[in-house]
């Protein structure tokens, strides 16, 4: 992979996201596909949330990205969160630095000003659901496995974000319920807390494409994908900040919007009673 330099140079590194990698990257019809590869349960280490952070910047960057959909490798786990065996090699502190940085690039990724979907297509327990509630839209493939938060049995919490997003979803007492009780359940409970948004059917080729198209309903030419990564953005940082605080985001990304040539397109084609062609501009 070249990178440019400061002076312009072309610099020659490795890719850290090639086929193969801990999370694969490409970029299909607008849509930056993340795979978590670390059979055979997809579980992370800090290596994998370093390649995950590079491909969140890759995808931001990426003007051609209009969408970003993580899911697991194969179709038994989406991920069944940290690589406990790593977890019992390292000191404390390092323990500490890794849940540091692994919440940092959730941050990252639930605040990148683009659509992120998480394709649940397979077992998503521990930090495989942390990763996920990262995500704006959650789908899940029917029969392919349980979710939940189980940290308790081991004696821990869950410490990538878990206890805070859980908390974002759910009523208060639904979450602690959950964390503490530390089961599995099923996606269609999930479906019925609000936990993920959609389950779909088949198997798992047929269940993928489904995904893919719905993610492409958010691109150009059918939608305006600023606007929907600029929603996105103003609930998201929005909803940490008091009221008017979060109206102010709203109209300072508001502004952005009107200043963008898919709003004028939207605007014309309302008043001509015609279809806008959405460049994503």
């Amino acid at each position: 992979m070249a990178t440019e330099t400061f002076n312009g140079a072309k610099e020659i590194m490795a890719d850290p996201n090639g086929p193969g990698s801990l999370v694969e990257y490409r970029v299909e019809d607008g849509l930056a596909i993340l795979e978590l590869n670390n059979a055979p349960a997809n579980t992370y280490s800090y290596e994998m949330f370093r390649a995950m952070d590079e491909a969140i910047l890759r995808a931001r960057m990426d003007e051609e990205v209009h969408v970003i959909v993580i899911r697991g490798k194969g179709d038994k786990f989406f991920s069944a969160g940290a690589d406990i065996d790593m977890l019992q090699r390292v000191t404390p502190r390092f323990k500490y630095f890794f849940c540091l940085h692994a919440n940092e690039t959730l941050n990252r990724l639930e605040q990148t000003p683009k659509l992120v979907i998480a394709a649940l297509n397979g077992h998503t327990v521990g930090g495989g659901l942390e990763i996920a509630m990262a995500c704006d839209i959650r789908i899940a493939r029917k029969d392919a496995g349980r979710i939940g938060l189980p940290e308790v049995a081991l004696g821990v919490l869950p410490g990538t974000g878990g206890t805070q997003r859980l908390t974002r979803i759910l009523p208060k007492n639904k979450a602690i319920e959950l964390m503490v009780e530390g089961r599995v359940y099923s996606f269609e409970e999930a479906l019925d807390w609000g936990i993920i948004n959609y389950i779909y059917e088949g198997n798992p080729e047929e269940y993928w494409e489904q995904v893919c198209d719905y993610a492409r309903q958010f691109c150009p030419p059918n939608k305006a994908s600023k606007a929907v990564g600029l929603i996105k953005r103003s609930v998201q940082s929005g909803a940490e900040v008091d009221f008017n605080s979060g109206l102010a985001i709203e109209r300072e990304l508001q502004q952005q919007l009107f200043q963008s040539d898919d709003a004028k397109l939207g605007l014309a084609a309302y008043t001509s009673k015609t279809m806008a062609n959405f460049t994503g501009k």
